[in-house]
């Protein structure tokens, strides 16, 4: 696995995740059709880019869904 090929599996799960809706870990592993290994350098690297959050409620699978930063300069 190489950078260029986790920025790739991160463009997957970023297209996903842009419908607005929440998912689960095991929703967005059937739809990208990805490894564990490789959603979750996915997503780490959704994450390091501030463009992905999560959302954990006790008892529930956690939920991901993207990040929406507005900048009024």
């Amino acid at each position: 696995m190489d950078k260029h090929q986790i920025g790739l599996n991160a463009g997957v799960v970023w297209h996903l995740l842009n419908n607005n809706n929440r998912w689960t870990y095991c929703d967005l592993k059937k739809a990208s059709g990805l490894s564990d290994r490789d959603l979750n350098a996915a997503i780490g690297w959704l994450a390091r880019e501030d463009k992905i959050d999560f959302d954990t409620e006790e008892g529930k699978d956690g939920c991901f869904f993207l990040s929406v930063n507005i900048f009024i300069g």
